[in-house]
């Protein structure tokens, strides 16, 4: 099998295309710079090779596909700086990447009779309520330019193929780019007290945890919607802080227990410019039901990751 990749440069697409690698599976990356750029200090494992793609560009979609003639293709490139894509000055760029940029991949791979498999959100929903979403519930009502993107990418998806995967996830961390854990950990050398919102809910992921999953899927035909982040339960990005300072004070740096994270709601923390859901909760049951392994607990994720990051 021959597997072509996107956004390789991103947490997720680095992690996919080194798991790739790890199993010699024949791969290659794509990205819009002009060379894989790993992680920066060197530690990349990737061996696969490479192709310059700007996704929002159809004939080089196109070119670049039939050249490489792949069997399956992970797609990981997105927009996902959700507060700059309510500029209105962006949203016709974050369209292009995310809804059209996903469409013209989808018509190729229908072209080839190959398989896809694309990577959602859960601000697809509105994120109301308690109960956790089913991958295979419609009721979609996305709260931000962010969210109806990702939405017009999975629709097109299906759309356009019948052998597809649609995987949505959250609170997305990894080591090769910026995310929430590196943030608190920076955030945490400047200030002993931290305001972190505690009425949004869901659980995070970890893009080398993700990345078996991703491949253990493509390499199947059990194709559909589903839902995976790491295991243990839901919580709140106040409680996830908590949590990130308590395991960093032991592994990384004593200073990191001193720091006092404040519990604030959405609504007194302010700022954010694009609406965020409250409940991000994912139903991972048919991840189960059709036979795949479940990605470990998030605390052991993320102790794993703090024995492994630098910032």
């Amino acid at each position: 099998m021959k597997v072509f990749v996107t956004g390789v440069n991103g947490q997720l697409g680095h992690d996919v295309i080194n798991e790739l690698a790890k199993r010699s599976i024949e791969a290659v990356g794509s990205d819009i710079t002009e060379s894989y750029q790993g992680i920066q200090d060197g530690t990349a494992v990737c061996t696969a090779s490479y192709e310059m793609l700007d996704i929002t560009d159809e004939k080089k979609v196109q070119e670049v596909l039939n050249k490489v003639q792949p069997n399956a293709v992970i797609h990981c490139a997105a927009w996902t700086a959700v507060d700059l894509a309510e500029d209105e000055d962006k949203k016709e760029k974050v369209h292009l990447i995310n809804a059209l940029g996903t469409e013209y991949l989808a018509k190729e791979c229908r072209k080839l009779n190959a398989k896809m498999l694309y990577l959602s959100t859960d601000y697809v929903f509105d994120g109301n309520g308690t109960d956790p979403w089913h991958p295979d519930f419609e009721g979609y009502q996305p709260l931000n330019v962010y969210g109806k993107t990702k939405l017009e990418g999975e629709l097109a998806v299906k759309r356009h193929l019948d052998q597809y995967f649609i995987v949505r996830i959250a609170w997305v961390f990894g080591l090769n780019g910026k995310n929430f854990i590196k943030t608190m950990l920076n955030l945490g050398k400047k200030y002993e007290t931290l305001r972190v919102v505690c009425d949004q809910i869901g659980t995070p992921t970890y893009t080398l945890d993700l990345s078996v999953l991703l491949v253990d899927m493509i390499l199947s035909d059990k194709y559909g919607v589903y839902h995976a982040t790491n295991e243990g339960g839901y919580i709140s990005w106040h409680e996830f802080a908590c949590e990130i300072f308590k395991q960093a004070a032991d592994l990384m740096d004593d200073a990191y227990g001193k720091v006092n994270v404040l519990p604030v709601t959405t609504e007194e923390y302010g700022l954010s410019k694009a609406k965020r859901p409250f409940n991000s909760r994912l139903d991972k049951s048919k991840l189960s039901e059709q036979g795949f392994t479940r990605l470990p607990d998030w605390k052991d994720a993320l102790t794993r990751y703090l024995k492994e990051v630098e910032l």
